[in-house]
This record gives C-alpha cells, sequence and structure tokens, in this order.
C-alpha cells in the first residue's frame, strides 16, 4: 500500500522567478552537474593511464575494470530514477554525493585490483544515483517557453566540466601523484553534501506516490521485460553502440596510444611562445579537445541540422566520426591526433541529438515515453562492449607485436630468460632498456594504422547497419519518419 506525500509549497511560484527565468534551484542543480561531471571527466581523463604506470594494471585489467563501472552509469538510472520520484530528490541527491565522496576517496587509497575495483563500484552506484536526479530537476522547474535553454545550459555546463578539470586541475595535482586527482574528486563531490542541505529544494509542489521499494522494482522490471521483447526497438539500439564502442575509446585505447606513440613537442612549442607559458600536452588533454569542440560548435551544428532528417543526419555524423579515428592511422603527429580527435568530436555532436528524434519513430505510440527512457542503452553496450574490446584490439595490434620484436632480440644476444612469460609491455622496455634496445626502435613494431582501420570499420558497419535497418525496418508508420 502507497502514501502520498505533499512536496513544500511555493514551488510552483518559485519556478516563474529567479535568473534568466529560471527558478534557484534549477542554478544548484546546474552547480551539481558541473562539479560532477568535472570530477568525473577529471578522474577519467587520465585513469586508463593511471592504472597502468602507477598501479601495474594490464591493460585487459583496465579494460574489464571500465566494461563494468560505465555501464553503471547508463543502467542504475532506471532504478535511481524511479527511486528519486518516491523518496524524494533531496534525499536521493544525500545518498549519491555520499557513494560519489565515498568511492572516489577509497580508490585515491587503493593499489590492488579488487579494492580498485570495489571502490569504483561505489563510485559508480554514486553517479548513477545522480545522474536523473538533475535533468529530472530541469524538466519539472522548465517548460515549453525555456526548456530548450534550460537544457543547452545544462549539457554546456557537462561541457565545461569535463573541459575545465582536466585541462587546469588534473596536470596540476597529478604532477605531485595521480591519486590526488582522486582525492580532489572526493573532496569536490563529498562537499557537495552541504549545498544540498542549504540550498537545494524539492522541484515540484506535485503530490507523489511513495510505493515500496518492492513495488518499485516489480513495475521497472515490467517495463524492462517489455522494451527488451522488442527486437525493432532493441535491435536499432545495439546497432547504434557500435558506434559508442568508437567514443569510449576515448578514455582508453587513445590515451595509450598519445602515452607512447604521440610527440607534442611541436604543440607545446607554439603554446608556450605564443602565450608565453610553460604547459605540455599530455593523456588528460584528449578529452579536452572533445569537450572544448563541443562547447564552441554545438550551438552552430544544431542549427544547421535543424531541419534535417534524422537518420541520414546520424550516417553523416558517424561518417564524420568514423574518418575522424581513420585520420589517426595517418600519422603520430600531434597536429594529425588533434585534427582526427577534433573530427570525430563534430561527427558526435552531429549524430546523438538525431538518435533522440530517429528513437522516437520507432518506439510504439502509446508507449513513447517508457520506450524514450531506455534509450540510453546504447551507452550500457557501447562501454560495456569497449573496455574489453578497446583492450584486447589495442593489446592485438600493438604491444604484442612489440613484445614479439623484443623476445627476438633478446634471443639473439642469449638473453630470452630476462622476459616473463607473459609480460606487460611496461615490463619488456625496461628489459630491452637493459641491453641497449632502444624505445623508439620498438615502438616502430607497434600496428598502430591498423588499429585504428579496425576501430573505423566498426563505425562503417554501424553505418551499414543504420541503413539496413531503415531500408528493411524503419519506422513504425509512414507518418513516424522525420
Amino acid at each position: 500500500m502507497s502514501k502520498t506525500i505533499e512536496k513544500p509549497t511555493g514551488a510552483t511560484e518559485e519556478k516563474k522567478k529567479g535568473f534568466m527565468g529560471f527558478p534557484a534551484v534549477y542554478w544548484v542543480s546546474i552547480f551539481f552537474e558541473f562539479i560532477e561531471r568535472g570530477s568525473y571527466y577529471g578522474v577519467m581523463s587520465f585513469f586508463s593511464v593511471y592504472l597502468i604506470e602507477e598501479l601495474g594494471f594490464s591493460k585487459m585489467e583496465v579494460g574489464w575494470i571500465k566494461s563494468t563501472i560505465q555501464p553503471l552509469l547508463y543502467l542504475l538510472p532506471i532504478l535511481t530514477g524511479a527511486i528519486a520520484d518516491r523518496k524524494g530528490y533531496r534525499k536521493t541527491l544525500m545518498v549519491a554525493f555520499s557513494l560519489l565522496g565515498i568511492g572516489y576517496f577509497l580508490t585515491s587509497q587503493s593499489t590492488e585490483f579488487l579494492p580498485v575495483f570495489a571502490s569504483l563500484v561505489i563510485m559508480g552506484l554514486g553517479a548513477g544515483t545522480f545522474k536523473p536526479i538533475i535533468s529530472g530537476t530541469i524538466a519539472k522547474v522548465t517548460d515549453e517557453s525555456n526548456s530548450s535553454a534550460g537544457f543547452g545550459i545544462f549539457y554546456w555546463s557537462i561541457n565545461l566540466g569535463a573541459f575545465l578539470f582536466p585541462m587546469f586541475l588534473v596536470p596540476y595535482l597529478k604532477s605531485m601523484s595521480g591519486h590526488y586527482v582522486f582525492m580532489a574528486s572526493a573532496i569536490a563531490t563529498g562537499l557537495m553534501i552541504i549545498p544540498t542541505l542549504l540550498f537545494y529544494k524539492e522541484p515540484t509542489d506535485e503530490k507523489i506516490e511513495e510505493a515500496p521499494l518492492g513495488e518499485v522494482i516489480s513495475d521497472i522490471a515490467k517495463k524492462i521485460a517489455m522494451v527488451f521483447m522488442d527486437w525493432r526497438f532493441m535491435l536499432f539500439i545495439f546497432i547504434y553502440s557500435w558506434f559508442w564502442i568508437l567514443y569510449f575509446q576515448m578514455f582508453d585505447s587513445v590515451l595509450w596510444y598519445v602515452r607512447a606513440f604521440v610527440d607534442a613537442t611541436p604543440l607545446n612549442n607554439f603554446i608556450n611562445s605564443t602565450f608565453a607559458v610553460n604547459w605540455h600536452f599530455d593523456v588528460e588533454h584528449v578529452t579536452v579537445i572533445n569537450a572544448l569542440t563541443i562547447i564552441i560548435l554545438q550551438l552552430l551544428i544544431t542549427v544547421l541540422v535543424r531541419k534535417t532528417k534524422a537518420l541520414p543526419t546520424m550516417v553523416v555524423g558517424i561518417l564524420m566520426a568514423t574518418a575522424g579515428m581513420a585520420i589517426l592511422a595517418i600519422d603520430t603527429s600531434i597536429w594529425v591526433f588533434m585534427t582526427g580527435i577534433t573530427i570525430f568530436s563534430i561527427g558526435e555532436m552531429t549524430a546523438h541529438p538525431k538518435f533522440i528524434a530517429y528513437l522516437g519513430t520507432i518506439a510504439p505510440k502509446d508507449k513513447k515515453a517508457t520506450y524514450m527512457g531506455f534509450g540510453f542503452l546504447y551507452g550500457v553496450l557501447g562501454s560495456g562492449i569497449g573496455g574489453v574490446l578497446g583492450a584486447a584490439l589495442y593489446t592485438g595490434f600493438v604491444d604484442n607485436p612489440m613484445i614479439a620484436f623484443i623476445r627476438e632480440k633478446l634471443a639473439e644476444v642469449g638473453s630470452s630468460a630476462l622476459l616473463a612469460a607473459e609480460p606487460t609491455i611496461e615490463e619488456s622496455i625496461k628489459v630491452a632498456a637493459s641491453i641497449g634496445i632502444s624505445k623508439e626502435e620498438i615502438l616502430a613494431h607497434g600496428m598502430t594504422s591498423e588499429l585504428w582501420l579496425v576501430f573505423s570499420s566498426i563505425g562503417i558497419l554501424c553505418i551499414i547497419g543504420l541503413l539496413a535497418y531503415q531500408k528493411f525496418i524503419g519506422a513504425r508508420s509512414a507518418e513516424d519518419v522525420k
């Protein structure tokens, strides 16, 4: 049996007041989003390198961690959003920030695989709990007259956090020790409990039904079963998720590639001579390129594709992103690398908004809201597959050929016993240096061009899959086609 809880009065009146027509709770929520996303992207901007270089993890171990943690951020909001609607957003935010702070802190103190994994699960639970609350708050305190601007500022704040934290804070903290980045994220998110208590107010005065948790979970399970049984919908999500396998490489294989192969000296010299600073490009700045491109160009791209058809625009965007990744195969130059990542980012911001539009055409008319709520499944599949697949491909195309070369050289001088049965490339390079094999000679045997072309082929398969889907399955009715 459920009971009715009445929200504090005055929320409706507050909605009409405030800076730029938004109530105070909107701006508090934007601030929360900026801090949480900045903390998350700050950590993720160098995390895959940190685990290998500072903690000694293998790339496959990193892949399994990422393929477990990242899907949590997309999957949990199904449950946590429903719980927040019944228990209250403010209480749920308190739980989210507590889990985030604890998770980041424990990660900063952990060095072994299982403790790191467990700590990151706690962080993932916090991030997955946080994720639906801010977008839900904005949806409740905006209407048709200002929702577009409200969500525009929301998405801009995400990318601003993803730009500023890795650009400035991470390099400074990392110069002392990588675990300070996790400590900073722990402090930043944990401290958000204070403004939640002092300034965050429930965004609506509507009555809500607080159903028992078992009833909530049962209702969610029924919706999940209904959506998963719809092969038309799930097939489209599955095909589109192939593109996001590429996106999630920005946090894993791309970072390993930059660390090992890309010489950023020309860029560093240009920046330092132009602005009279002492700056150098490092792995955390890869995500900065993506975020900055979106900040600068998202409005322009949105205007350009405003009236274009959904699926053709998606195809063009994915084709651009695929071309951006293929460009990485040309050369290890920093300028080539930045060009590729920038083009990839433009493709991403072109394709994804139209994905949401096309999703509406394949959802049953009487269940559109429910189906649209499951559109995030592309992230579950893309990150779940992308972490392990990226690690396996990078190891197969890059690390293993270099290790094989080192073994061959060691055998020639009778020192093959120096290398373990299953060494990491980092260990192998150290052994190679002991007999005078240069790192440059070793890197020449990494098949990086082949790696990026294989990833690009996944993008091509995604495009072929989408076109085939449109031709043979498509929208549920002709009037749905947009």
